[in-house]
C-alpha cells in the first residue's frame, strides 16, 4: 500500500512540474549550452543533440527517433524493472507473514508497521522497488519536453498527421496513451490491492488529460513506451487472465526464477 501510494505522489509530482510548463514560458528559447542551468545543460540539450542525431541517420523523421530513443530510456531503466518485478513477487510470497503480523498487532499501528519492516529486511524485500522505474523518468519526461519545445527541428516537424510540436487536435495520440496505459496497468493489477486497482482507470484518465494539453511528441513517447512495457509485462508476468497466483508455477507466459 505504501509502495502504491509513493507511486502516486511521483505521478502528480509530474503532473505538476510538466503542468507548469508552457510553449509562452521564456524557458522555450533556443538553447545556448554556454548559459544554460545545470539541467538544461546536461539533461535537456544531450537529449536534444540526440534527437537530431537519430534524426538525421533516420530519414529526417522525428517521430522514428523518439522510438529509437525510447527504447534507449526502456532498455537503460529495464535492470529496476526486473528489479521491480523479483520485489513484487516476493511480498506476494510474504502475504501470509504479513497478514499474521497485521492480525497480531491489529492494536498497535507502529508495533505492526515496525515488525513489516523488519520483515522486508530479513527477506530482502524493498518495498519502494515499484517507484524506482517511474521516479527515474520523471527527469526524462521533463527534460524531453523542453527538448522538443526548444529545438525549432523538432518542433515544427510532421510526423503522420500530427504536429510533435502541438497537441494532437483529433485526440488520437491522447487515447492511445490512454488506452495503452491502462493495458499497461492491467498487467500490474495481480500486484495491488483492491483499494489501489482504481488506479487502473485513475492513470489512464491522467494520461488523456496531460495528452490533450501537450505537444504531440510527448503522448508519443508515452505511447511507444506503453508498448515497451506490454510487451516487457508479457514475458515477466504472463497475460493478464493468467495472474490470479502469480507464484503458481501455472504462469507459463511470466519468467522463470
Amino acid at each position: 500500500m505504501t509502495r502504491r501510494l509513493y507511486l502516486l505522489a511521483a505521478v502528480s509530482a509530474l503532473i505538476l512540474l510538466l503542468s507548469g510548463c508552457s510553449p509562452s514560458s521564456s524557458a522555450m528559447a533556443p538553447i545556448d549550452p554556454n548559459t544554460a542551468s545545470f539541467f538544461v545543460k546536461y539533461f535537456v540539450y544531450p537529449l536534444s543533440q540526440t534527437l537530431d542525431w537519430f534524426a538525421v541517420k533516420l530519414w529526417g523523421q522525428y517521430g522514428l527517433s523518439i522510438l529509437v530513443v525510447t527504447l534507449i530510456i526502456r532498455l537503460i531503466i529495464l535492470p529496476l524493472t526486473l528489479k521491480q518485478y523479483k520485489s513484487s513477487k516476493r511480498m506476494q510470497e510474504l502475504q501470509p507473514e504479513m497478514k499474521k503480523l497485521k492480525e497480531k498487532y491489529k492494536d498497535d499501528a507502529k508495533k505492526q508497521q515496525e515488525e513489516t519492516m523488519k520483515l522486508f529486511q530479513s527477506n530482502g524485500v524493498n518495498p519502494l522497488a515499484g517507484c524506482f522505474p517511474i521516479i527515474v523518468q520523471m527527469p526524462i519526461l521533463i527534460a524531453l519536453y523542453q527538448a522538443i519545445m526548444r529545438n525549432d527541428h523538432i518542433r515544427e516537424h510532421t510526423f503522420l498527421w500530427m504536429n510533435l510540436g502541438q497537441p494532437d487536435h483529433y485526440y488520437i495520440l491522447p487515447l492511445i496513451a490512454a488506452a495503452t496505459t491502462f493495458v499497461q496497468q492491467m498487467f500490474m493489477s495481480s500486484q495491488m490491492n483492491q483499494q489501489m486497482k482504481s488506479l487502473l482507470y485513475i492513470f489512464p484518465v491522467m494520461i488523456f488529460v496531460m495528452s490533450m494539453n501537450f505537444a504531440a511528441a510527448l503522448p508519443l513517447y508515452w505511447i511507444y513506451g506503453n508498448i515497451f512495457t506490454i510487451i516487457q509485462s508479457y514475458f515477466i508476468y504472463g497475460s493478464p487472465g493468467k495472474q490470479k497466483n502469480p507464484g503458481s508455477q501455472n504462469n507459463k507466459g511470466g519468467l522463470s526464477k
